[in-house]
């Protein structure tokens, strides 16, 4: 009889399969905010702005609460995000020089960067390309001159800038200038609904949808900044400003999930939301998270993120997961169940997850042989005021989160159950836990080979 049971099982397993792959391919959107922080939406807990659109899609999405950035800021995230591989995969991470700051502050000679994304690594726009997928890139590229090199069919606005400024003129030579104060998040998603109409309706499509919106620098329409005056954020920059950017940015989203509905696909749309790396802390504080973008603390690496088909996907707040964006690529993959040898990756996939709502608990890493110098020292909240971070690597996992500094040879260890802000290290009262975590570590970069700074530098002076 176990036998038998164990069959029928397998069956109603191979049948489910089947069944998924006999149905149309969906249209995948990947909706990527940049600097957005881990609350500044009001599905996050952010009481601060105004979020109506992607408030209204959470409730229907699987909301990752314990989501992660592939790294701390914007381009080593991406080409994560992109490849689904950790950063000592593709070798970028950071933006532009890994030695930043004074040489006389900086103890070794931090590993160099990469800039551009290696052609020959598979993203997850080569792979849907093979999948019969359209692809497009709108919006913000960062990790190479243009997307059309990396999978993409379609490009608008894409190149190696990392920011833009947000009215037109532009000075971006991917971006036709609109009409003299024509407002960059608008015209990003006016080319997103144009890419729309225009697919072929027989083939489904893949749009990397990734805003300019909320990078610095702070821009935003004069008439819906009237609607914040007066009223005060947590930070030290222009409140009403940056919650408008974040109101716009909602707004425009709402209009792409309008011409999902407008053009029937609505049941048939898999639409993922995401930020590329924590919000800065200076403009807008993520309390009680500590310090934000270019920091390895839960400031500068947790993020918004869910997923959205409520044909296939229940609706789900889950606080449980530990999740990165390296998994939406074999997401993807375990998804369309392709028949060819499966891309290689570092991130896990999260379609069972999705699909039987139980929790998907990985070890994440991060790896950054870089310096990248403070933003505002006063308030930055980083381990040192000249740093937002020093060369390193971090582990996650489980309630337990360990920074380890190459400098000093030295961790810090936090169990994020119990202090979120990560304020008090128990390296010293936990060793047991923190040699298993620094054992774990160094097994995984044997496994990835990551290179660590060891060189001292000569220019450095001792404080």
């Amino acid at each position: 009889m176990r036998i038998i049971n164990s069959y029928i099982v397998l069956l109603l397993l191979c049948s489910a399969q089947w069944s998924f792959a006999q149905q149309p391919k969906p249209n995948i959107i990947l909706i990527i905010a940049d600097d957005l922080g881990y609350k500044d939406l009001g599905f996050m807990g952010g009481e601060h702005f105004h979020s109506p659109n992607l408030d209204a899609l959470a409730k229907q999405a699987h909301v990752y609460y314990q989501a992660y950035a592939g790294a701390a800021n914007c381009a080593p995230s991406r080409a994560s995000l992109l490849t689904g591989l950790n950063t000592p995969r593709h070798g970028i991470y950071t933006v532009g020089n890994s030695a930043q700051g004074k040489s006389a502050d900086r103890k070794i000679i931090p590993i160099a960067n990469t800039d551009v994304l290696n052609e020959d690594l598979q993203t997850m726009a080569d792979f849907l390309s093979k999948q019969g997928y359209q692809t497009a890139s709108i919006g913000k590229w960062h990790v190479g001159e243009t997307p059309l090199n990396y999978g993409f069919q379609y490009n608008f606005a894409g190149n190696h800038q990392g920011h833009n400024k947000h009215f037109s003129p532009y000075n971006n030579p991917d971006i036709p200038d609109g009409e003299a104060g024509e407002y960059l998040t608008d015209r990003v998603t006016d080319e997103a609904i144009r890419y729309m109409k225009q697919t072929q309706a027989e083939k489904p499509y893949f749009m990397y949808l990734s805003y300019f919106a909320v990078h610095t620098p702070i821009q935003a329409p004069d008439s819906l900044v009237q609607q914040y005056a007066g009223k005060k954020g947590t930070g030290t920059e222009d409140y009403p400003t940056y919650a408008v950017m974040v109101h716009s940015l909602d707004q425009n989203i709402g209009r792409i999930v309008q011409q999902i509905k407008d053009s029937g696909q609505a049941e048939n749309t898999l639409l993922i939301f995401c930020s590329d790396n924590g919000g800065i802390n200076f403009i807008s504080p993520q309390s009680p998270l500590r310090a934000g973008k270019g920091s390895y603390y839960e400031g500068g690496i947790r993020i918004p993120m869910f997923f959205h088909w409520p044909t296939k996907i229940k609706a789900q707040q889950d606080e449980q997961s530990i999740i990165s964006l390296l998994d939406v690529f074999p997401t993807l993959v375990d998804l369309l169940h392709p028949h060819e040898n499966k891309p290689k990756l570092d991130g896990q996939s999260l379609w069972p997850t999705l699909q039987n709502g139980k929790s998907s608990q990985s070890t994440l890493y991060w790896h950054y042989p870089i310096y990248l110098r403070a933003y505002n020292p006063q308030v930055d909240d980083g381990r040192d005021p000249l740093y937002r971070t020093r060369p390193g690597t971090a582990i996650r996992h489980k309630n337990w989160k360990m920074q380890y500094f190459y400098e000093d040879n030295q961790a810090e260890l936090y169990d994020l159950n119990s202090d979120i802000g990560e304020r008090h290290n128990l390296a010293q009262e936990q060793p047991r836990t923190l040699r298993k975590l620094e054992k774990m570590m160094k097994a995984w970069i044997e496994k990835t080979k990551a290179p660590i700074p060891t060189e001292l530098n000569p220019d450095y002076q001792s404080k």
